[in-house]
């Protein structure tokens, strides 16, 4: 598995998560703490004026009582996603399409293979790219609220 965190400026930090390693709390927090300090080293001006803020999804280890302690004590700003909304989650609507299209049908020899395909792929992904994903989401956002929380994927999901 693969977590990937990402601004309008690009990526930011992917982190391959270890065969056999399940995503808990502890991972997780380890996970934020390397964040931390790509976000120190890539995106210096967002972090001298902490105003990044972190978007991630309702999965357990993201809600555990550490990891929001953790993020509060460390002044992480975290933007919450609405439960059961794929339709919103950047990386359903942006990110796995595009590597899941462009992988279709291939077949690798090894899971090295896959990493090497997959960085070369988010490697090719443009700042456009990324600015494009973020006005979709501000979009699809804007739209689930104009709706009243509504689901908006499939036949609404068309925010151009």
């Amino acid at each position: 598995m693969l977590i990937v965190f990402f601004n309008f400026n690009g990526i930011v930090m992917t982190e391959w998560v270890p065969e056999g390693q399940t995503i808990n709390q502890t991972y997780y927090l380890s996970v934020l703490a390397t964040l931390r300090e790509r976000v120190r080293k890539k995106r210096p001006e967002f972090w001298k004026n902490n105003s990044w803020i972190l978007h991630q999804d309702n999965a357990p280890a993201h809600n555990a009582l550490s990891v929001k302690q953790y993020l509060a004590g460390k002044r992480i700003s975290v933007l919450e996603q609405a439960p059961y909304s794929p339709d919103l989650a950047p990386c359903d609507f942006f990110w796995f399409p595009k590597i899941k299209s462009a992988l279709k049908g291939t077949r690798f020899e090894s899971m090295e293979a896959v990493k090497q395909k997959t960085a070369e792929l988010l490697k090719a992904l443009t700042k456009e790219d990324f600015q494009h994903c973020f006005n979709q989401w501000k979009k699809r956002m804007e739209r689930c609220v104009a709706r009243g929380g509504e689901y908006i994927e499939g036949e609404h999901s068309n925010v151009e």
